[in-house]
C-alpha cells in the first residue's frame, strides 16, 4: 500500500513537471492503448459468442473492424481530451471534432450493415434461369429500398453532425420557426430529389418495372439494367444505354414485355399474294418452331389478319423461354419463311394486277 501511493505521488509529481503538451501527449497515448485494449477484447468475446450460422453479424464484425476500432478510440479520446491541461478553447474545438468523427462513422456503421443485409437477403435468388421472375422482384425492390434507405441514413448522419455546430443549430430551429417561405424555397430546392425518392418507393412496392425487365421506351427496345435512387438505365438492343429519371416510369406510358413472366409471345408479319395458300405457310411455320431450339413449345400459330387489295397480312406467333430468345426466334421465322416463299412459293409475293376488259366483238 506504501509503494502504491508513492508511485502516486511520484505520478502527480512528474504530471506537475511536465510540460503541458508532454502531458497531453501521454493521455492519448493512453486513452488509445486502452481502447485498442478494449476493442480487441469485445471482438473476440463477440467472435466466440458467435456461431456460424450468424453470417450477417460475422460478415458485419468483419466489416467494421477498423470502424469499430477507430469509434472507440475517438469515445476515449473525449475523456482525455477533458483531463487534459489545455485551454477552454482548444478543448472545446477538440471534443467537437471527436463528436463529429464518431457521429460520421456511426453512419459509416449503419451504412455497411444495410449493404451486408441487402447482400445476405439477395444471395438465395439468382436471375441466369429460364423463370426468373421472382428473383428480379426481389432484387429491384431490395436494391431500390436499400439506396432509399441509405440516403435517409446519409442525410440524417450529415444533419447530426451539422446540428452539432451551434450556428448551423440555431439556423435550424429559425428555419422551423419561420415555416412559410422559407419550407416553401427548401421544398423547392429539394423537388427533383424528393420527387425521384418517391418514385423509387413507389416503384419497389408497385413494381411496374423489375430488373432485366424488357421494355420499350421512347419507340426503342431494351432490358432494364440498373435502377439507382434517382434514375433507371436501360440497356437497348444495339448495346446503347438509355438514362432515364425515375419519376419517367410512374407519369409516362411505356410497354413492359415480361410484367407478369419472363417468356413472350414474338410476332411476325407477312404481305402475300391474296392467292397465297394459307394451309402450306401453316405447316412450315410449324416445321420451323418445332426445329428451333429457342422455341419453347407452348405457342406457334399462324392467321390472316388483314386482306387488302393487293396483299394478305398472315401474323406468325411463336413462343420463347425470354425477351432475348423471343427476338432472335421472330428474326428466325422471317428469314426461313421468307425463304420458303421464294424457292417454293414464288407466286405468293404481292403482285400488282391490272384487269383489262376484253373488248365486246
Amino acid at each position: 500500500m506504501t509503494r502504491v501511493q508513492n508511485w502516486l505521488s511520484d505520478s502527480v509529481w512528474l504530471i506537475g513537471w511536465a510540460p503541458p503538451w508532454l502531458v497531453s501527449i501521454a493521455l492519448i497515448a493512453l486513452a488509445v492503448t486502452i481502447a485498442l485494449t478494449v476493442h480487441a477484447v469485445l471482438v473476440r468475446i463477440v467472435r466466440h459468442s458467435l456461431s456460424k450460422r450468424d453470417a450477417f453479424w460475422q460478415a458485419l464484425i468483419a466489416r467494421t473492424r477498423r470502424v469499430t476500432r477507430l469509434a472507440i478510440i475517438v469515445a476515449a479520446l473525449g475523456p482525455a481530451v477533458t483531463a487534459s491541461p489545455l485551454n477552454e478553447i482548444q478543448s472545446n474545438a477538440a471534443r467537437h471534432g471527436l463528436l463529429v468523427l464518431f457521429i460520421l462513422l456511426l453512419g459509416w456503421m449503419a451504412m455497411t450493415a444495410l449493404d451486408i443485409a441487402a447482400a445476405l437477403y439477395l444471395r438465395g435468388f439468382k436471375v441466369d434461369v429460364e423463370d426468373n421472375l421472382l428473383a428480379r422482384k426481389h432484387i429491384t425492390q431490395v436494391r431500390i429500398l436499400r439506396r432509399a434507405v441509405a440516403i435517409l441514413v446519409g442525410i440524417v448522419t450529415l444533419a447530426l453532425a451539422l446540428m452539432t455546430i451551434p450556428g448551423v443549430r440555431q439556423w435550424g430551429v429559425s428555419l422551423l420557426a419561420a415555416g412559410g417561405a422559407a419550407s416553401l424555397i427548401v421544398g423547392l430546392a429539394l423537388q427533383p430529389l424528393l420527387t425521384n425518392l418517391i418514385a423509387g418507393i413507389q416503384i419497389a412496392v408497385t413494381q411496374p418495372i423489375r430488373i432485366d425487365d424488357a421494355v420499350i421506351v421512347e419507340k426503342e427496345w431494351g432490358n432494364i439494367e440498373e435502377i439507382n435512387a434517382t434514375y433507371v438505365v436501360v440497356r437497348l438492343w444495339d448495346w446503347r444505354r438509355m438514362v432515364l429519371p425515375l419519376s419517367y416510369f410512374i407519369q409516362t406510358p411505356f410497354q413492359n414485355w415480361t410484367r407478369e413472366s419472363a417468356a413472350l409471345i414474338g410476332t411476325a408479319m407477312l404481305y402475300v399474294d391474296p392467292a397465297a395458300p394459307v394451309d402450306r405457310l401453316r405447316a412450315k411455320l410449324e416445321e420451323i418452331a418445332k426445329d428451333s431450339p429457342l422455341w419453347d413449345g407452348k405457342v406457334v400459330n399462324l392467321a390472316v389478319t388483314d386482306i387488302r387489295p393487293e396483299v394478305m397480312e398472315i401474323r406468325c406467333l411463336v413462343s420463347a423461354r425470354n425477351a432475348p430468345k423471343t427476338f432472335d426466334l421472330r428474326c428466325e421465322v422471317r428469314e426461313k419463311m421468307m425463304a420458303f416463299l421464294r424457292d417454293e412459293l414464288p407466286e405468293a409475293f404481292p403482285k400488282q394486277r391490272l384487269a383489262i376488259a376484253a373488248e365486246a366483238s
